[in-house]
C-alpha cells in the first residue's frame, strides 16, 4: 500500500488542480452538436466556477478534507466561491444544482451566516414543494439544460440514482440541522423508493435509472459511477442521521449496502479499478466511479459496517487510482457526463475526459484512505 506521505502528496496535487480549473464556456455548449453532448462533451462539467453537481461534489470533498486535517484551510476559498456565485446569480433550480447546497448547509451554520442559512431553507422548501415528482412521490431527476443555465431538462417520470447524492443528502442534512422531521422523513422515503426501483435483487447491483412512463430500467445497465453514488451516498446518509435513525431502518440500509459491496468485489478488475459497465470487461476501466466505491469501502470499515479484511480491496483501488493521476494532478480515465442509455454500448462510448467530478471523487477516496493511518474521528492526520 502507498505510504501516508505518498497519498497526501497525490491528494494535494488533485486538490490544487481542481480549485484552479477555471470556469465553463457556455458559448461552446451552444455550438456543440447534440450527439457530442449526449456522449459527454459539456463544458459546464469541466470547470470549477459554475454552480452545478460536479462543483458541488468537489466542494463537499474539500469540506471533508478540512474535517480530516481538523483545520480551516479552505474557508477563504469557500467564502469566495459562494460569494461570487450568489452575486452573479444562480442557475436554474433542479436536482443537480442543489448539490452545492450540501456543503453550504454545513458552512452556513458554522459561519452563523443568516443569509446563507435562509438560502438553504429556500432550496429545501423548493425540493419539498416544487421539485417535480414522479409517481409514488419520487424526486424526478430534473437536470440543467445544456447551453442555457436558466433552463432545465425535465426527464419526465424518471428516477436516477444520482439524485440520492445530488439532492437527498442535502435535504436530510437540513432536516437534521433545522430539526425538521418532514425533511428527514422525505429523505428516507427517497432512499427507500430509489432502492425499490433501482436495486437488482439477483445481482446486488443498481441500475442507473427507472422510468415510470416506460415501466422499466431503460437498458438495464449496471453503470459503475451510478453504483458508486449509492456506495458512497448511503453511508453519508447513515452518518448524517446518527442515533436518530431507527434501528430497523439502519439495518435494512446496511444490508443493501453489504449486498452491493459483495457484488462489486466480484467485478473488481485485476488492476484494482472497475469497468464503466461493471459486468462487461470489454468496457473501459473508469476512475471516478472506482474512487467513490473505494471511498465507500473505507468508510464502511471506519464505521464498523465492513470487516477489516475488506481494506485490501480499497487499497488496490487507490493504488490504481494514483497511477491515473498525472504529474500536474489531473485525474485521468474519467467518463464524461452520462445520460441514461438503452444499451451498454452507449456507456462504452461515453467519452473519456478530465472532469471536475473526477478530481472531486478522487479527493473523497484519498481522504478516506488517509484515515487508515489514524483512529477514525479521534485524531488528526499529520
Amino acid at each position: 500500500m502507498l505510504t501516508r506521505q505518498e497519498i497526501q502528496e497525490k491528494l494535494q496535487a488533485v486538490i490544487d488542480k481542481l480549485i484552479h480549473l477555471g470556469g465553463a464556456d457556455y458559448e461552446m455548449d451552444k455550438k456543440t452538436d447534440t450527439k457530442s453532448q449526449y456522449l459527454g462533451l459539456v463544458a459546464r462539467d469541466f470547470g470549477f466556477e459554475e454552480w452545478d453537481w460536479p462543483q458541488g461534489i468537489g466542494l463537499y470533498g474539500l469540506y471533508k478534507v478540512e474535517g480530516l486535517y481538523g483545520d480551516d484551510r479552505y474557508q477563504d476559498f469557500f467564502k469566495e466561491w459562494y460569494g461570487k456565485n450568489f452575486s452573479q446569480g444562480l442557475p436554474s433550480r433542479n436536482v443537480n444544482t442543489t448539490a452545492p447546497f450540501l456543503t453550504l448547509s454545513f458552512l452556513a451554520g458554522e459561519w452563523g451566516d443568516k443569509r446563507y442559512q435562509e438560502e438553504c431553507r429556500k432550496r429545501a422548501e423548493w425540493v419539498m414543494e416544487l421539485l417535480p415528482k414522479t409517481k409514488e412521490n419520487g424526486f424526478q431527476h430534473v437536470t440543467s439544460a445544456i447551453g442555457d443555465r436558466q433552463a432545465v431538462r425535465l426527464n419526465d417520470g424518471e428516477l436516477w440514482i444520482d439524485t440520492l447524492v445530488m439532492t437527498v443528502l442535502f435535504l436530510n442534512q437540513m432536516g437534521q440541522s433545522e430539526c425538521r422531521s418532514d425533511y428527514r422523513e422525505e429523505a428516507l422515503h427517497q432512499f427507500l423508493l430509489h432502492i425499490k426501483y433501482l436495486y437488482h435483487k439477483e445481482s446486488g447491483l443498481f441500475f442507473h435509472g427507472w422510468s415510470f412512463l416506460r415501466n422499466d430500467n431503460f437498458g438495464g445497465v449496471f453503470w459503475c459511477r451510478g453504483n458508486s453514488w449509492f456506495t458512497f451516498g448511503v453511508l453519508e446518509y447513515i452518518e448524517q442521521c446518527g442515533a436518530s435513525m431507527q434501528a430497523g431502518i439502519r439495518k435494512y440500509l446496511v444490508e443493501v449496502f453489504l449486498a452491493q459491496i459483495k457484488a462489486l468485489l466480484d467485478w473488481q478488475d485485476d488492476s484494482g479499478l472497475w469497468h464503466t459497465v461493471l459486468n462487461e470487461s470489454d468496457s473501459y476501466l473508469e476512475v471516478s466511479g472506482s474512487a467513490a466505491i473505494a471511498a465507500g469501502i473505507y468508510k464502511g470499515i471506519h464505521m464498523g459496517i465492513l470487516p477489516e479484511e475488506y481494506r485490501k480491496f480499497a487499497d488496490r483501488a487507490v493504488e490504481a487510482i494514483c497511477e491515473n493521476i498525472a504529474e500536474d494532478g489531473t485525474v485521468l480515465n474519467v467518463s464524461a457526463g452520462t445520460a441514461i442509455g438503452m444499451d451498454s454500448d452507449y456507456y462504452k462510448n461515453v467519452m473519456i475526459k478530465p472532469m471536475a467530478y473526477g478530481q472531486s471523487l478522487v479527493i473523497m477516496a484519498l481522504s478516506e484512505a488517509l484515515r487508515q493511518y489514524t483512529e477514525y474521528g479521534k485524531e488528526k492526520v499529520l
